[in-house]
């Protein structure tokens, strides 16, 4: 493997972990050694795609995201991904018969909280669609949609699903409201 895909590795393995990792872990995703590995590591700090936020814990950048290809998220889109949507733009929720649930979610909070009680067929039902993706997608949310694009691909399902779901989603307002303020 090249030096330039196993660095594209570390930078999307730490991206898809959402929190600082170690070298033993980063390493194992990557699938090298420990010295190597902390050799890459040791050229994305310097370029400035790592940083160490705390003793022998490795997180990704702003500019380590712009280097896997996701976009910079300013004040301004990290408000307007956050904010309220009118009942057309929200997202509704059905079961697996395709049947309204009369339950819908007019923003990305809002989504957080109705994830954690709607019926999980509705869930099992939306994700294979893309429903969510394209849904968080139109709030003007890339980086969120791209999470929720690999929770699809790896096949959750149950309360696995459900969960990843929803950490993923609270994680991220966790991230975009400090970004807005």
């Amino acid at each position: 493997m090249s030096e330039s895909k196993i660095r594209g590795k570390i930078l999307v393995g730490l991206w898809t972990a959402g929190k600082p990792m170690t070298l033993q872990a980063i390493s194992e995703k990557v699938g090298l050694p420990s010295s190597s590995t902390m050799g890459y590591l040791l050229g994305l700090i310097k370029a400035d795609y790592v940083s160490v936020p705390e003793t022998h814990q490795y997180a990704l950048t702003t500019l380590g995201k712009q280097a896997i290809g996701l976009p910079n998220v300013d004040q301004t889109l990290a408000t307007n991904i956050l904010q309220t949507v009118p009942y057309e733009e929200a997202f509704h929720f059905h079961d697996a018969q395709n049947m309204y649930l009369n339950v819908y979610a007019n923003s990305l909070q809002d989504f957080v909280d109705k994830i954690q009680t709607i019926d999980l067929r509705s869930i099992q039902f939306h994700l294979p669609r893309k429903d969510f993706e394209n849904w968080v997608r139109s709030l003007g949310d890339i980086e969120l949609a791209k999470k929720i694009e690999i929770m699809r691909l790896s096949h959750l399902t149950g309360e696995n699903l459900r969960n990843e779901l929803y950490q993923a989603a609270k994680a991220r307002i966790e991230e975009l409201t400090q970004i807005a303020s």
